[in-house]
């Protein structure tokens, strides 16, 4: 679905995507691909014999978030910073810099064990919470909330934390399998509904990205840009 959408948006728009729109809206649906192929490894071979093997795809399918959340983290930073290329370019090394440490963090040996559960709930609030950084300052650049730019795009970034906020909670509150304790083994428990809900979110996140692409194409930079 999310490669279909990635052919049919830039079929559309061929005539004004650029080959950094084709690089950047690349990594973002491959980061998604590679976050779901991820939880369907898990979800296939969680039920694995070997209690190690089961482990490390749950290991690899809380990688895959990390590798989902770098794909809208790198079509956000380059979109908001379009015209400001030196913010542009620390934000998208931070944000690599941090998804790596994150990545290499959730693939060692302990990061399952009970001594790291705070580290693990420290890592994906960080990571989870770190775009509102880039954002704030975004639009602190842009003249503040009045802004017309920020008035335009500002909302869908509160959509997709609110999308996200919403599946964490389904995923963390075991709502409503633990009101119907046994009856919904197979269709509509609280894991099913994250899922739903994390594909809501990318989907929605890849359409913001493909606006505001469109906006920056129809929009030239002002001549001169705040480095601030």
């Amino acid at each position: 679905m999310l490669m279909k959408k990635l052919i049919v948006d830039f079929a559309a728009d061929q005539t004004s995507a650029s080959r950094e729109d084709f690089v950047i809206c690349s990594i973002c649906l491959f980061c998604f691909q590679v976050c779901m192929l991820c939880s369907v490894g898990y979800h296939l071979f969680s039920c694995h014999r070997s209690e190690k093997t089961c482990r490390r795809w749950m290991a690899l399918d809380y990688a895959g978030i990390s590798i989902g959340i770098l794909g809208c983290y790198v079509s956000g930073v380059f979109y908001a910073f379009y015209c400001n290329n030196y913010w542009r370019q620390v934000y998208l090394i931070t944000v690599l810099a941090m998804i790596l440490a994150v990545f290499f963090a959730q693939i060692h040996p302990n990061y399952l064990t009970q001594q790291w559960q705070r580290l693990r709930s420290i890592i994906f609030c960080s990571v989870s919470g770190y775009g509102v950084i880039p954002t704030l300052h975004w639009v602190w650049l842009n003249g503040g909330i009045g802004a017309p730019i920020v008035q335009d795009f500002a909302p869908r970034v509160v959509v997709m934390y609110v999308i996200a906020l919403l599946a964490f909670l389904f995923y963390i509150s075991k709502v409503p399998e633990r009101y119907f304790p046994g009856q919904l083994n197979y269709l509509g428990s609280s894991h099913q509904i994250w899922h739903i809900l994390a594909v809501v979110m990318l989907y929605w996140w890849h359409q913001s990205t493909v606006y505001v692409m469109q906006y920056r194409h129809s929009k030239p930079c002002p001549d001169y840009v705040s480095h601030l």
